[in-house]
This record gives C-alpha cells, sequence and structure tokens, in this order.
C-alpha cells in the first residue's frame, strides 16, 4: 500500500511541477537533460577576452558539467559507443567560454522528461 501511495505520491509532483513553470523553462530543461544523456551535438568555444583569440574548441556529443568547483568547467564527451572523453578547464578573468548547440533538437514544451537508468540504480561492482 505504501508503495502505491508513495507512486501516485510522485505522479502527482511530476504533473504538477509543469503547471509552475512557462514552455521555454520546460523546453530549455528538457534540452538539457537530453545534452546530459549525449543526445545532441554541442560546440564549446573557450574564448580569451584580452586577445580576442579562441583558445580551444570542443566539439560533439558533449556534457558540461553540473558539480564544478569555481572557476573551472568540466566537459564530458561521448566518442563512442561506450567511450568517453572527459576534459577540465580553468576560467580566469580573461577566459571564458560559450556553449552551442549545433543541431536543433526535438523536445516537447508539455511536459518533463524523466529517465531511470537501471545500471546507475545497481552499481557494477568490480573486486580487485
Amino acid at each position: 500500500m505504501r508503495k502505491i501511495i508513495s507512486a501516485l505520491a510522485f505522479m502527482l509532483l511530476v504533473t504538477a511541477l509543469p503547471g509552475c513553470s512557462n514552455d521555454a523553462d520546460v523546453a530549455s530543461h528538457n534540452l538539457s537533460k537530453a545534452a546530459d544523456n549525449f543526445e545532441i551535438t554541442r560546440r564549446v568555444v573557450f574564448y580569451n577576452g584580452i586577445t580576442g583569440d579562441y583558445m580551444l574548441s570542443i566539439e560533439g556529443l558533449c556534457s558540461l558539467g553540473n558539480n564544478d568547483k569555481s572557476r573551472e568547467v568540466s566537459i564530458t564527451c561521448k566518442t563512442g559507443p561506450n567511450s568517453y572523453k572527459k576534459h577540465f578547464l580553468g576560467l580566469s578573468d580573461n577566459v571564458t567560454y560559450f556553449v552551442e548547440q549545433i543541431d536543433a533538437a526535438n523536445v516537447s514544451a508539455y511536459h518533463y522528461q524523466v529517465i531511470f537508468k537501471p545500471s546507475v540504480i545497481v552499481p557494477d561492482i568490480t573486486i580487485k
């Protein structure tokens, strides 16, 4: 019975959340979620504000770090079916970056996306 009540409460919360946001907020959230699942091609360019030069460009199925330290950004890119590369970059007063979404993506402005990944819930344990 508790599981049913919990499931109903979760469904109520999920259906109530979109009512609190406008369409642009929901679409933006869904685009970010798709990019974090390596579904959107992005170009990340680092720019030196003093010299006016581009310092570095990273392009591909890339996700920006969500828990980076201050003045640091991490970028994780999917480079194959099961291969990834992660880049750490420091920011300064004169170095900044911008992220460009290369292609349009179809996301809904009317509902949130919930993605369950059982492989994340059940850990992959390596014994050494």
